[in-house]
C-alpha cells in the first residue's frame, strides 16, 4: 500500500508498506511467514512485534480502531501514537536492549543484557490510596495512564479460546460436583458474549449442556456465530427460552444467544419459575462504564456515557443491585449459582445487596487447580502455521495423555476451536509439566519439526500471579486474599530469570482498586540461550503459585512440593500451620462446607505421605 508522507523515512514504513498497518484506517493485521522485520534479525524481538500485531487484529481484537482488545476497555497501547512509537523501537532495538513501557507508552530503550527481557512493563499502577476509577480516569482524561486488563496491554491474548479452558474447567468442576460430571439435559444460564464471556456457550456445550446467554450488543453475538462459539441467536425472549428448554428436555448439547440485558432475561425466568440447572455471568461489571445499564440500547448507552459519566454511573450500579437480587432469587430456587469473577456481587453490594456475596466466587471450583501451580498456560505459532499446534496437541497427548481431563480438553478443542489471528492453543499444565513441555518444544523448534519459533505466555489468572479478594484469592485459608507481595514476586521471578517480556498490571477482571496481577511472554526459538530462559521460567512461575498456596495453608500445595522438589525454607511451620488455618477458615465462615471437607481429607493423605517423604530442605 502506499505510504503516507510523515512516515516515509521511519522504521515503520516497511509493516505499513506491506500491509501490515494502515495508519490512516488505524488497521492492524497478524504477520506471519517466516521473514524477520526487526533490524536485529533476533525472534526475541520479533516474537514481541508479532504477538503485538496479533492482538490488534481485527479477528482477535474487540475494537481494534481504539486499541481495544477485550474486557470492556483493556488496551494494547494508550495511544496509536504510543503504538507506532513502540513498533519503531522494536524494529531498531538491539539483542541486549530492553524496552520499558509505562501504562502503555514506551519511556525508555536501555543497553541491559542477552540474559535480561527485552520489554518490561508496568500497566495501571497507582498508589493504593489513590487506586479507584474515579482518580483513574481522571488521570487517563490528562494521558498519563491507561487500562490494560490482563492479557490486552501485555500482548498475551489469544482470542476467546484464551479464556474458554478456563471457563471449561470451572463449570465442568461444578457439573462435576452437583450433576454427576456432566451437564447432559441441564440449563446453564448468564449473560456476557464479549471476548471474554464469548467462551461460556461452547465450554457448556463441550459438557454436554445447553447454554442460554444474554448480550445486549448484537455485533458480539454476530461474532461469537462467526467464530463458531455460539450455535443460534435471536432477539425473541419467548423464542430464546423456548429454544432452549426444549433443547434441555432432549439432552441435547446447544448454545442460543439472545439479544437481552441480562436483568430482562433473569426477571422473565424468575416470573415464569423457570430455574437454571447452573446460574452465573460475564458481563462487564468490573467497569460500571462499560456495564449496559437496563432499558438502554448500546447506542443509547454509548451517548449517556459520553455525555453524563455520572448519571450512566448510577444507572449501571442500580442495574447491577437488580442483577444480584434476581442471582438471588433463582440461587434460592435451587440454582448452582456463581460469579465468574467479575466484580457483580461488589457492585451490589456497594448498591445496597448486603447478603450479594452468598453467590460464591469462581474459586470455589477452580481453587484445587491452582493449588497444583497448574493454571492456563498458552501458545502460539509466530509464523501462524496451525499445523504446529496440532502437532503439539499430538505432543500433550503423548506426554500427558494419562489427565483424563487434560486428553478430553486437547480432543474438544482440535474439534471445536477456531483459531483467532495467529494459531494458539491454552492448556492448563501445572509445575513441572510446562517446563517439560518447553524443553520438548524447543528441541521439535531446533531440529526443524515445527515451521517456525513458539510463543508462550498465560492469562494473569494464574495461581501465583495475582492478588484479587474478590477473584482468584477470594476465601484463602489463612486469609491472605489481600497480600499483594505475591504477584510482585511473580513479576521479580520472571524477570531475574529472563523472560522475552514481562508486565505487571492493576485491575484486570475486577477493576482498579481490587487487583493487581503479573504476566509474561517467552519466546521459544530454538537456540540453547532461549531455551534454559524458557525452563527457568517455565520452572519458577507456577513454583511460586505452588509455593504462594503452600503458605496459606493448602495440604494439596505442601504435598505438590514435597513431591516434585520445591525448596520452602519453612516447610515445618507450614505444616503446622496448615492444620490450623483450615479450622479457623471454617469457624469464621470463609470456607464452604465442601471446601472444608475437601482440604481436610487433603491433610490427611498428606500426613499418610509424609512418613515417604526425605526430610524437607530446612533441615
Amino acid at each position: 500500500m502506499t505510504v503516507p508522507q510523515k512516515y516515509r523515512g521511519l522504521p515503520i514504513e516497511e509493516l505499513i508498506s506491506e500491509g501490515y498497518y494502515d495508519p490512516e484506517t488505524r488497521t492492524v493485521h497478524v504477520i506471519k511467514g517466516d521473514e524477520l522485520h526487526v533490524r536485529s534479525k533476533d525472534w526475541q524481538v520479533e516474537g514481541v512485534l508479532r504477538m503485538l500485531f496479533h492482538v490488534l487484529d481485527p479477528g482477535v481484537a474487540k475494537d481494534p480502531k481504539n486499541l481495544i482488545v477485550y474486557g470492556g476497555t483493556g488496551k494494547a497501547a494508550r495511544s496509536w501514537e504510543d503504538f507506532e512509537a513502540i513498533v519503531n523501537t522494536l524494529l531498531t532495538m538491539e539483542s541486549d536492549d530492553t524496552m520499558v513501557i509505562q501504562s502503555g507508552q514506551p519511556v525508555a530503550a536501555f543497553k541491559t543484557d542477552l540474559r535480561a527481557p527485552r520489554v518490561v512493563m508496568s500497566n495501571a499502577m497507582l498508589v493504593p490510596k489513590w487506586a479507584d476509577w474515579s482518580y483513574f480516569w481522571e488521570l487517563e482524561k490528562r494521558g498519563l495512564i491507561s487500562f490494560h486488563q490482563m492479557t490486552a496491554g501485555c500482548w498475551a491474548y489469544i482470542g476467546t479460546q484464551g479464556i474458554l479452558q478456563g471457563t471449561y474447567e470451572t463449570i465442568g468442576a461444578a457439573a462435576e460436583r452437583h450433576y454427576g460430571g456432566s451437564l447432559e439435559g441441564r440449563l446453564v444460564v448468564s449473560a456476557g458474549l464479549g471476548n471474554m464471556g464469548g467462551a461460556q456457550p461452547l465450554a457448556i456445550k463441550m459438557l454436554g449442556g445447553t447454554a442460554l446467554i444474554a448480550d445486549v450488543d448484537r455485533h458480539m453475538i454476530e461474532r461469537m456465530i462467526n467464530t463458531g462459539y455460539l450455535d443460534a441467536w435471536t432477539d425473541d425472549m419467548d423464542k430464546a427460552i423456548d429454544m432452549a428448554m426444549q433443547a434441555r428436555r432432549s439432552r441435547t448439547p446447544t448454545s442460543i444467544g439472545v439479544l437481552a440485558n441480562a436483568v430482562d432475561l433473569l426477571e422473565r425466568l424468575v416470573k415464569e419459575n423457570i430455574v437454571p440447572d447452573i446460574l452465573t455471568d460475564q458481563t462487564p461489571a468490573h467497569d460500571p462504564l462499560s456495564y449496559v445499564p437496563q432499558g438502554l440500547s448500546v447506542e443509547q448507552a454509548e451517548q449517556l456515557r459520553t455525555q453524563d459519566p455520572n448519571k450512566y454511573i448510577a444507572l449501571a450500579k442500580e442495574t447491577m443491585k437488580r442483577h444480584v437480587l434476581l442471582m438471588l432469587e433463582l440461587q434460592a430456587r435451587g440454582a448452582v449459582t456463581f460469579e465468574y469473577g467479575n466484580n457483580l456481587r461488589k457492585q451490589a453490594y456497594d448498591a445496597g445487596v448486603t447478603n450479594a456475596f452468598k453467590i460464591p466466587g469462581q474459586m470455589e471450583y477452580m481453587r484445587p487447580l491452582f493449588e497444583e501451580g497448574r493454571g492456563p498456560f498458552r501458545w502460539t505459532s509466530l509464523v501462524g502455521d496451525p499445523n504446529d499446534i496440532y502437532k503439539l496437541d499430538d505432543v500433550l497427548l503423548e506426554l500427558f495423555g494419562r489427565n483424563q481431563r487434560l486428553a478430553r480438553w486437547i480432543v474438544n478443542a482440535h474439534k471445536y476451536v477456531k483459531f483467532q489471528g495467529l494459531p494458539a492453543r491454552v492448556v492448563y499444565l501445572g509445575y513441572g509439566e510446562r517446563a517439560l513441555f518447553g524443553k520438548v518444544v524447543s528441541q521439535m523448534v531446533r531440529r526443524g519439526d515445527l515451521s517456525g519459533p513458539i510463543w508462550f505466555g498465560r492469562d494473569h489468572l494464574d495461581s501465583g500471579s495475582v492478588a484479587s479478594p474478590y477473584r482468584e484469592t477470594e476465601g484463602m485459608l489463612d486469609g491472605s486474599d489481600a497480600i499483594g507481595d505475591w504477584p510482585i514476586l511473580n513479576y521479580a521471578l520472571n524477570t531475574a530469570v529472563g523472560a522475552t517480556w514481562t508486565c505487571f498490571h492493576h485491575g484486570g477482571g475486577v477493576g482498579i482498586g481490587y487487583a493487581i496481577h503479573a504476566g509474561f511472554g517467552m519466546v521459544v526459538d530454538g537456540t540453547q540461550l532461549a531455551e534454559e530462559k524458557a525452563l527457568r521460567v517455565f520452572t519458577v512461575d507456577p513454583g511460586i503459585g505452588v509455593v504462594r498456596h503452600a503458605h496459606a495453608g493448602y495440604p494439596r500445595s505442601l504435598m505438590t512440593a514435597r513431591e516434585r522438589g520445591v525448596r520452602i525454607p519453612i516447610m515445618d511451620r507450614l505444616e503446622e500451620k496448615s492444620a490450623k488455618v483450615i479450622e479457623e477458615a471454617k469457624a469464621e465462615g470463609r470456607i464452604s462446607d465442601f471446601t472444608y471437607q475437601r482440604v481436610k481429607k487433603d491433610l490427611e493423605e498428606y500426613m499418610a505421605r509424609k512418613a515417604n517423604y526425605r526430610p524437607p530442605f530446612n533441615t
